[in-house]
């Protein structure tokens, strides 16, 4: 990657003169292609560095921008709790720049609490002075070099936890905080799992995909992965931690200080200068340990890829010392495939992996997953080091997945979600997708969803069919394969609130709920599942071009086998006990050596069976 677009900004960064021209040369060709005007006056080339949202950006790393701190330094000492939070809130954004910022502000924040007397004490004012003398003497930090492995140092006392974020000997990152509440009453070992934790949520977009060690000073949290016994804290934990590429290593305290010193600081301490990166929390996935009954993927025999699979695995001399090792985890196959806790091991080959991550991106079959579900999909089947972090720019590099997909923000504020039904296809939302061009005589979607295993039906009307004929449709479509559903989520449209539509349903025994008018929140699963469906319908049609009908069931065969992170699996997966077979199974293993024998007990936790 050589260009950043912010909004209306567009960044592009090198290593070289060379590289610059180059990379300069391909963004204007593009904007000139796309017939986008940039305007002379507001571009500058060939800078050293450059003022950017605040930050001047260098080759020696980031820093504050002295012009935009001017404010802090000259802002007066805050009479009343609201003065707090412009103060706190201003300086806030620049906290990655102060480490422990949340325990230098803590006497000014307790302030802001709610019927909390206001007085301004020394505590407070040291606070003040500190936050504004930092803010005005920040350090310039080294930039991260993605592909390099990182070593993270984590500590924790009864006071706080600390971490250091480092590559090859440089530091790039401090951070640090203070317990909260009853966090303070946890055990040692928790406390010293939560300062790893931490590290790993707050460096999130650094360490992912990438080689990560861990050093602590607790010696027992180096067999953690094996541990026997753990509650419910450390079990949610060490599900989190599958999701890097990290090992844990004994640090002795003597050899830990800076880690150690930051979690044992006070407010009286000395405050060091160093960058806290500002990365959002991500949410955890929820992983499942999979495994199920052979599926006849040997007849799903694609020789050519698994043929050259196994001439470049025989060409990789450390995969096969690997094979040799006792009690490793890499093991041959009956048909010779070299494979990973029964996962097929990719080699280190560029155009092999690339030809796998278009299949499994960009196929009829697959239709531009995001990146999380297209890593969930491919670590089912396949495994090479680094396929987290390939799968993400490979993502990033699509345009059609550019052109078509919108950002997708979570809503701010409480929602009040629908019960969770207690049976597969037992109560069942459903809309419209209108103001489709007409194909093949349809000119509309009617799209009924499942609200406990997310699965779906996109079925293909006309926008005039009445309430009769959507009738005939659902018995021949749902009733058919699912049974009559105890409770069916729509909105108001007249064919849901026809007498004839409640007539029939109240005849099979379902209760028809209708959604608050002008408020589709209600039914806001069918609206999600419609913006994917949109999505797709878009993809295809820019990929393969046709009428939108010929590719609606592809379309939903696709969205029923992506991975749903609200459920932990694929919807199909949650339908019907087991993944579905899809042409990504480019492999002769047979599904129980890939998977091994615990998959039906483990899907029927998740769903109830």
């Amino acid at each position: 990657m050589f260009v950043i677009i912010f909004i209306d900004d567009i960044l592009v960064y090198s290593r070289s003169q060379e590289e610059h021209a180059t990379h300069l040369r391909l963004v204007l060709e593009k904007l000139r292609e796309q017939k986008l005007f940039a305007k002379l006056s507001k571009c500058s080339f060939w800078q050293r560095e450059m003022g950017f949202l605040g930050h001047i950006v260098s080759a020696e790393g980031v820093s504050v921008d002295p012009a935009k701190i001017e404010a802090i330094r000259d802002w007066p000492r805050p009479s009343s709790a609201t003065e707090i939070r412009s103060f706190l809130g201003l300086a806030g954004y620049y906290r990655r720049f102060v480490k422990g910022f949340a325990t230098m502000a803590q006497p000014m924040t307790k302030l802001t609490g709610k019927d909390v007397p206001f007085v301004w004490s020394a505590e407070c004012e040291e606070s003040f002075s500190q936050l504004k003398e930092m803010l005005t003497t920040t350090p310039v930090l080294a930039l991260p070099e993605p592909g390099k492995p990182y070593m993270v140092y984590t500590d924790a006392s009864g006071i706080g936890l600390g971490c250091v974020l480092m590559q090859e000997g440089r530091v790039i990152a401090y951070a640090s905080r203070q317990w909260q509440g009853s966090e303070r009453n946890r055990p040692t070992h928790d406390l010293e799992l939560g300062a790893v934790i931490f590290a790993l949520k707050i460096w999130r977009s650094y360490l992912l995909g990438e080689t990560v060690q861990v050093f602590t000073d607790h010696k027992s949290l180096q067999h953690i992965f094996t541990q026997p016994m753990m509650n419910a804290r450390q079990t949610r934990w060490v599900e989190f931690l599958a999701d890097y590429q990290v090992s844990i290593n004994y640090h002795p305290g003597k050899a830990n200080l800076v880690a150690d010193a930051l979690s044992r600081r006070r407010y009286d301490s000395a405050v060091e200068r160093d960058v806290e990166s500002l990365v959002g929390e991500i949410s955890t996935l929820r992983l499942c340990a999979i495994s199920q009954e052979p599926l006849g993927l040997e007849a799903v025999d694609q020789a050519d890829l698994l043929s050259r699979i196994r001439v470049a695995q025989q060409s990789d001399q450390s995969l096969l010392d690997a094979t040799r090792v006792t009690g490793s985890e890499y093991e041959v196959s009956a048909n010779g495939t070299i494979l990973v806790r029964g996962r097929v091991c990719v080699p280190k080959d560029v155009e092999l992996r690339h030809q796998i991550l278009g299949e499994a991106h960009a196929s009829k079959f697959s239709i531009h997953p995001g990146a999380t579900k297209m890593y969930h999909d491919l670590k089912r089947y396949y495994h090479w080091v680094g396929m987290k972090r390939d799968v993400a720019d490979w993502v990033a590099k699509c345009n059609t997945c550019a052109l078509v997909k919108a950002e997708h923000q979570v809503p701010g504020g409480l929602l009040q979600s629908l019960p969770i039904p207690e049976w597969k296809w037992d109560r069942i939302t459903m809309d419209f997708v209108v103001g489709l061009p007409v194909s093949r005589t349809f000119d509309a979607i009617w799209v009924i969803v499942d609200r406990l295993t997310k699965s779906a039906h996109f079925l293909a009307i006309k926008k005039t069919d009445g309430a009769a004929v959507l009738a005939r449709k659902f018995v021949r479509e749902i009733v058919r394969l699912h049974g009559v559903p105890a409770s069916i989520v729509s909105d108001r449209d007249p064919r849901f609130t026809s007498e004839f539509w409640r007539a029939f349903q109240a005849e099979m025994g379902t209760k028809v709920h209708l959604s608050t008018a002008y408020h589709p929140q209600t039914d806001g699963q069918s609206e999600r599942t419609i913006q994917t469906l949109e999505d797709l319908l878009r993809m295809c049609v820019l990929d393969w071009g046709g009428h939108w009908a010929d590719h609606l069931s592809l379309v939903e065969f696709a969205y029923n086998n992506s991975f749903q992170a609200s459920i932990g699996m694929a919807p199909f997966e949650a339908l019907y006990g087991r993944p579905c077979r899809t042409p990504l199974c480019w492999t002769q293993v047979g599904e129980r050596s890939m998977y091994g024998a615990t998959y039906v007990q483990e899907t029927t936790e998740k769903v109830v069976l």
